[in-house]
């Protein structure tokens, strides 16, 4: 299997900034990521997510696209236990 292949899925891989945060949980809406917890505790929506990580302040994500809508995609690396998908169902109310 080609290493390489999930980084040239992602369609951007942002340089993050020193004091960019991690995403320790996933919003969902009928099973579907509609945002995410930041490490400071904020929740934002996908679209936001996808604009900060953009302008380095999300770390370990990609920027990929399907059918025309922008999403984040972990980093690949050799531990399962922080991709996006391992992550915690969160409540938006937080």
């Amino acid at each position: 299997m080609n290493k390489d292949l999930p980084m040239r899925a992602m369609r951007e891989v942002p340089q993050p900034n020193s004091n960019a945060e991690r995403i320790t949980g996933l919003v969902k809406q009928r099973g579907r990521v509609s945002g995410y917890q930041l490490s400071g505790g904020r929740i934002i929506d996908k679209q936001e997510a996808v604009e900060l990580a953009r302008r380095g302040g999300i770390q370990g994500v990609g920027i990929s696209s399907r059918k025309g809508s922008e999403y984040l995609k972990s980093l690949p690396d050799d531990s399962g236990t922080n991709n996006l998908n391992a992550l915690p169902t969160v409540s938006a109310e937080q």
